[in-house]
């Protein structure tokens, strides 16, 4: 399956988790990539308790999901800011090779 990126979802302090955790899941389920950003402990807060409720959302249906942070330097309203990006995909499976 080849890996999309559909842009980026942008989170806030004031995002539902559970929205954002739907969103997350319905995009993993379409073979897609999702980068997710968030400025500020709140904002980082609402989009790791995202990742956390979508993983429960696929678990059960077979699909488990890694979460990768990283650093973005962005700019808003003229600003130069740092956000958090979290890269999160499904996790491939490890095969095990023979001797």
């Amino acid at each position: 399956m080849e890996k999309q990126s559909i842009g980026c979802l942008k989170v806030s302090s004031h995002s539902s988790p559970a929205s954002v955790a739907g969103a997350i899941a319905g995009m993993i389920k379409d073979g897609s990539h999702v980068d997710i950003q968030a400025v500020g402990a709140g904002a980082v807060n609402q989009a790791v308790k995202a990742i956390a409720i979508s993983r429960g959302f696929l678990s059960p249906i077979g699909i488990e999901i890694v979460c990768v942070p990283a650093f973005a330097d962005i700019v808003i309203d003229g600003e130069y800011r740092t956000a958090i990006r979290f890269s999160v995909e499904p996790r491939t499976p490890v095969v095990p090779q023979a001797e």
